[in-house]
């Protein structure tokens, strides 16, 4: 029998595989160093700032009054409240869509047919945003096709029009966010053991109790995932709120938008950026905490 000592491999190898690999990993943390954390770290110190320090000879003024916006501004935190809403409505309902799309794509396809359907799945990622969000305002507009459909089925039916309302901007986030949650459910369904779903089946579960007690769980992770690639982009989208929206598309991304465009309020901005951030990171927290529990209960 051979030592521990004996097994494992000699100190210059491993110094060898310890540089190789930081040589792989320095491109992609040195990349995010560059374009991630070095931006974020300067949105941080502008957001202390008093006024945007761009074409100005004044000394730099720090203050926290940015950081008491919703304090100052009591309307901010209805517009807040809107962003979250809308997150909250296009996570669930690309969780409701995903979900079931990824467990059809992954149990009831195969070969050439699930490459067409995978296809299909990330086809909206190879159009402009901007050109799909302006195609549903000609679906969702009055007088639009689908208003036209309806007068074809049901001539006498009244105008039906969602443009420029809040189910508006939850259908285009859906339509452009969607495919974030089928893939990754398709990659956690995927990777279920039939053999798990065929031992439930024969000791007579039906196939809601098998969702629920085998597919649900397992797919958890795939949800999650999802949900956060979903929910955080979402509550800072401005695109979809702005054009599918109109004048009840006002959320944080619009206003944040407005103040590093129009405004020229970068420290303004930065701010209400940073704390939109805290936000989520607080709703992440009591959702992992709770979803952690639940596990452990189970």
């Amino acid at each position: 029998m051979t030592s521990a000592g004996a097994a494992s491999p000699p100190r210059s190898q491993r110094a060898r595989q310890g540089l190789s690999t930081a040589g792989l990993l320095l491109p992609a943390y040195g990349w995010l160093l560059f374009a991630v954390f070095l931006p974020l770290g300067a949105m941080f110190i502008f957001s202390f700032l008093k006024t945007t320090p761009f074409g100005s000879s004044k000394p730099l003024v720090f203050t926290i009054q940015n950081y008491l916006a919703f304090v100052n501004r009591p309307y901010l935190v209805d517009v807040a409240w809107t962003s979250l809403q809308l997150g909250f409505w296009t996570t669930g309902l690309c969780a409701l869509i995903g979900l079931p799309a990824a467990l059809a794509l992954s149990r009831a396809t195969k070969g050439r047919f699930r490459q067409v359907v995978f296809l299909l799945t990330i086809l909206p990622f190879w159009t402009n945003g901007l050109v799909r969000i302006f195609s549903w305002t000609m679906l969702l507009r009055e007088g639009g096709i689908i208003d036209a459909l309806l007068h074809l089925v049901v001539p006498g039916a009244g105008s039906i029009s969602l443009l420029y309302s809040f189910p508006a901007i939850v259908i285009g986030l859906v339509h452009a966010y969607l495919p974030y949650m089928i893939l990754t459910c398709y990659l956690a369904v995927d990777s279920i053991d039939d053999g798990l779903i065929d031992a439930a089946r024969s000791l007579g579960a039906r196939a809601p109790t098998v969702f629920a007690t085998v597919i649900l769980p397992l797919a958890l992770p795939g949800l999650i995932s999802g949900s956060i690639l979903i929910f955080v982009p979402v509550i800072g989208s401005f695109m979809e709120p702005r054009i599918l929206g109109g004048r009840i598309g006002v959320t944080m991304g619009t206003v944040i938008e407005d103040q590093f465009t129009q405004a020229y309020n970068w420290p303004l901005g930065s701010a209400l950026s940073f704390s939109m951030l805290a936000v989520v990171l607080v709703i992440f927290a009591i959702f992992s905490r709770a979803l952690r529990g639940r596990m452990l209960d189970a």
